[in-house]
């Protein structure tokens, strides 16, 4: 019923929390499928471990280093369930996550017009992440929850495997990043999620993960970041959110220094550009190192 997908690179001990939290869960129909996306340290010895204790179903893909989305399309690929949940290596999942999943999931399963569900995170500790200001299960697009209800910080979203795979991320030659944001807000132009106030999902912020070198991420991956703010300058939002958009697109077209055909802004939105430009040099200051 649902596929738990897990994109890895280096981080084989805290493979073994998560692990632990899967099996635990009180909803028993699931699989783990593990991409490990060329690490070199002792990933695959771990989850061998894991494979040979059989109290759940694992499948472990390993491929050369492309970055999270690529190692998230190979997933999606090789998923059997009719939902993805996608679960970082670093985070985890309460014993009910799944079986909250399963039971919200059945209410929208045969709705065409909704592409999965969507639950709360919190850090380990239980305290939730971020704010959300609908107080009863509603369908709602991502993009209806973060520009006209007000949501902020992380929330778990559980897509049909299917739509997934009518949405793959872009794969761009030579960069190992593309933000999660310019695949859900393409969803979100054609489906919405069923939302629900209950904790499903884990996490917290390591020092060395994605989230806390960001800037630098994007920097080198600039053709995914202009490709993510172009496409949501260009969405049904607030004029505000339109300018940061136009303003970060600038931030990181100046990264980039080749010759591929790139995704443009239109019209007057180029006129956001010397804040772009500003934003670039403390980016390329900051990050000189």
């Amino acid at each position: 019923m649902i596929t738990v997908l897990t994109p890895a690179y280096n981080r084989a001990s805290l493979l073994i929390d998560l692990y632990q939290s899967l099996v635990k869960q009180d909803f028993k129909d699931f699989e783990w499928v593990i991409v490990d996306d060329g690490s070199t340290d002792s990933t695959t010895c771990i989850v061998d471990k894991f494979i040979q204790e059989k109290k759940i179903v694992v499948t472990y893909i390993k491929q050369p280093n492309g970055g999270k989305h690529k190692a998230l399309n190979r997933g999606m690929k090789e998923s059997k369930g009719e939902l993805v949940l996608i679960v970082d290596s670093d985070d985890s999942l309460p014993k009910s996550s799944l079986s909250i999943i399963h039971s919200h999931y059945l209410e929208i399963k045969d709705n065409p017009l909704v592409g999965g569900v969507c639950g709360l995170m919190a850090h380990h500790d239980g305290t939730i992440i971020g704010e959300q200001n609908v107080s009863s299960p509603m369908n709602l697009s991502s993009i209806e929850m973060r520009y006209k209800y007000g949501f902020t910080g992380d929330v778990c979203e559980v897509f049909k495997t299917n739509i997934l795979r009518e949405f793959p991320f872009p794969e761009i030659d030579n960069e190992k990043f593309c933000p999660e944001a310019l695949v859900w807000n393409r969803i979100a132009t054609k489906y919405k999620l069923r939302y629900f106030n209950e904790i499903v999902y884990y996490r917290d912020y390591l020092d060395d993960g994605l989230t806390s070198k960001i800037v630098r991420i994007r920097m080198n991956s600039p053709i995914a970041s202009m490709m993510c703010y172009a496409e949501m300058n260009q969405l049904d939002i607030p004029v505000k959110d339109k300018i940061k958009a136009a303003i970060n697109y600038w931030r990181f077209r100046l990264c980039y220094h080749g010759n591929n055909k790139i995704p443009k802004l239109t019209g007057l939105w180029n006129v956001v550009a010397p804040i772009g430009w500003l934003m670039h040099l403390n980016d390329v200051r900051v990050n000189k190192s």
